[in-house]
């Protein structure tokens, strides 16, 4: 584990501003559930495609009404689960890396996602290490928080130190149902929201003291995904069923923005699992030359 410094409480007299971001997005036209490989999913509780293009419609909508760019990338027939674009890699200022998934059902969205970033990036690769993109990776200032225990591997941590050139701080997730690190984690301006019980006893110490201004959610809220949200740095785009998270944001000065994704959580996916960020450099984390 790269050694970190604690991240600086805001300064409370400080108004929050959204940051225009820029996101990338695939749209739901195949998905279905026809394979279970998260407690989320069951083959045997119908979907509704039609109601899940729609919800979606109304999440990219709501990103571009804030100022946001949304990219899109072609869904392919087959790969129900590609609609979950944070999955497809991470990438920040001009590199990029495709992501390896861990479940064969989902191996080809790897490549897929590939041929996009290698296109928009001076500096594509693809993972040699199993990792899940976004899904088990998230930018916070200068450091990339990282899970591992179900999707990613830790050695997939220190290739994404590596190549972005960035500290990683490596989180074990112990919680089936939260079987991404943004499942349980959601990286605000200038701290994060997470659920305790998702991480190993080590790693919660460590949240909590990097973190010591953290939002802590409840299990309800982490039970509907809730902390699968994306932050601008002022709204909080986050599950609809939330309830504390919602006050507890607005506490903070957030504004949250509630989206319904009801179809898309029966395979596992919220708010983030649908966007992938592509970051801009920001405050010294250039990735390594080379």
């Amino acid at each position: 584990m790269t050694s970190v410094a604690t991240l600086q409480a805001p300064d409370p007299t400080g108004a929050r501003r959204p940051v225009a971001r820029r996101y990338l997005m695939c749209r739901p036209e195949h998905f279905e559930v026809t394979y279970a490989i998260n407690p989320w999913m069951d083959t045997a509780t119908p979907v509704d495609r039609a109601k899940a293009l729609a919800q979606w419609d109304a999440l990219r909508a709501a990103y571009e009404a804030h100022g946001h760019r949304v990219e899109v990338i072609d869904g392919v027939p087959g790969l129900p689960d590609m609609v979950f674009a944070a999955n497809g890699g991470l990438a920040i200022g001009d590199r990029a890396l495709s992501a390896r998934f861990a479940n064969p059902e989902r191996a080809d969205e790897g490549p897929a996602y590939h041929r996009w970033l290698e296109g928009q990036f001076a500096k594509a690769a693809a993972a040699s290490e199993t990792n899940e993109g976004e899904g088990d990776f998230a930018v916070s200032g200068d450091r990339i928080l990282a899970g591992t225990g179900f999707r990613t591997a830790v050695s997939a941590h220190r290739e994404v130190e590596e190549f972005f050139g960035m500290p990683v701080v490596s989180l074990e997730l112990v919680d089936p149902r939260f079987y991404h690190l943004d499942t349980a984690l959601m990286v605000l301006d200038d701290t994060i929201v997470y659920y305790p019980p998702a991480f190993s006893a080590e790693s919660a110490r460590l949240l909590a003291e990097l973190y010591p201004d953290a939002i802590l959610a409840t299990e309800d809220d982490a039970n509907v995904l809730g902390l699968n949200g994306v932050c601008d740095g002022y709204h909080v785009f986050l599950s609809n069923r939330v309830t504390d998270l919602a006050e507890a944001l607005a506490a903070r000065g957030y504004e949250p923005v509630g989206i319904d994704l009801s179809e898309l959580l029966k395979a596992g996916g919220s708010v983030k699992c649908c966007t992938l960020e592509l970051h801009q450099v920001r405050r010294g984390s250039a990735p390594a030359a080379g």
